[in-house]
């Protein structure tokens, strides 16, 4: 019979790439992984893990064992959810991570509801970028994670996922004041075309903000004179208003502020990011996420309200909305 904790580690291996990464997530030694893993293979009577370099892989055989303890673990997850249901009170750790800007925007008024509506249970929150914080949420470092899509983008959703949006957060091209007089352009990509001898401000490469915010400007016709990098919108923001930058900010960035600066939106098409909340599969239908899913949506801003009140904001040329628009989701 395989032991459902060594087949854990099998897994955890899988998702966190070495022993060492494995060891310190448990609080075990790296010869205890080890050691028990030994054990696994002892009891599946295949080999599950070969030498590269100084690191070891799954082997094909591995990774059955892994699908199969993903289908267990789901199961498990169904079980602990329909447990928790059939109490009276939401209690026990719901673990959410956000990126920054749903970090300070979205949050603080989710938890501030759940502490209203369920003081039981205990809440933790980390400010961690989707690319780290969806492997941390399959290797169950987390329960629940706030994450994005950008227009055109869409990024590749583990089967173990399960993604349910949770608003949408327009996108703006944010120019020093000193570029005020600047025309904007037509109302197609090419409007960047105002921003193309400037300097830029953009998120750290690797990132999916970086990806389509280069593959914006490409199509603008131009390459982003990247300076600054930062995964914090802030100092993004701050480099705009003294002039240094420019920048692509999402409407969340002014959650608690008038805007300033020469603001214009892009196209309608390219304009907008979807925001998510993650869960792995089969934990959805647990109250404490489910509290921390509903919690989250009664914060969100209604389209319209949600960017910049204040300041120039333009359209690009061509379009007929206002920054004030009335649509919902």
């Amino acid at each position: 019979m395989l032991d459902l904790h060594r087949l854990r580690l099998l897994r955890e291996l899988k998702h966190r790439g070495t022993l060492a990464a494995v060891a310190e997530a448990l609080s075990y030694s790296p010869s205890s992984v080890s050691q028990q893993l030994s054990v696994l293979e002892k009891e599946a009577g295949v080999r599950l893990l070969e030498p590269v370099g100084r690191r070891v892989r799954l082997t094909p055989q591995a990774e059955i064992l892994v699908a199969h303890t993903e289908i267990v673990l789901e199961r498990l997850e169904r079980a602990e959810a329909e447990l928790s249901a059939s109490l009276t009170d939401i209690r026990g750790v719901l673990r959410i991570a956000a990126f920054q800007t749903a970090a300070l925007a979205l949050v603080p008024k989710a938890l501030s509801r759940l502490r209203e509506r369920h003081p039981a249970l205990r809440v933790e929150a980390t400010q961690s970028e989707p690319e780290s914080a969806l492997p941390a949420l399959q290797a169950r470092d987390f329960d629940l994670v706030i994450t994005e899509e950008y227009p055109g983008n869409p990024e590749a959703r583990p089967a173990e996922i399960e993604h349910e949006e949770l608003c949408r957060d327009e996108i703006r091209l944010a120019l020093p004041a000193r570029t005020r007089d600047r025309p904007a352009g037509p109302s197609t990509a090419a409007g960047l075309s105002a921003a193309a001898d400037l300097p830029w401000v953009m998120e750290p490469a690797g990132t999916a903000s970086r990806h389509w915010a280069t593959a914006l400007c490409r199509s603008a016709g131009f390459e982003p004179d990247v300076r600054y990098e930062s995964s914090d919108l802030l100092l993004h923001l701050h480099l705009v208003e003294q002039g240094h930058a420019a920048a692509l900010l999402p409407d969340l960035v002014w959650y608690d502020r008038e805007a300033s600066g020469d603001l214009r939106r892009l196209p309608e098409a390219l304009r907008t990011r979807r925001i998510f909340t993650a869960v792995r599969r089969g934990s959805g239908d647990h109250p404490a996420i489910r509290a921390g899913r509903d919690a989250l949506g009664v914060g969100v801003p209604v389209r319209g309200t949600q960017g910049p009140t204040h300041g120039d904001i333009r359209d690009l040329p061509d379009g007929d909305e206002s920054a004030g628009g009335s649509e919902s989701y």
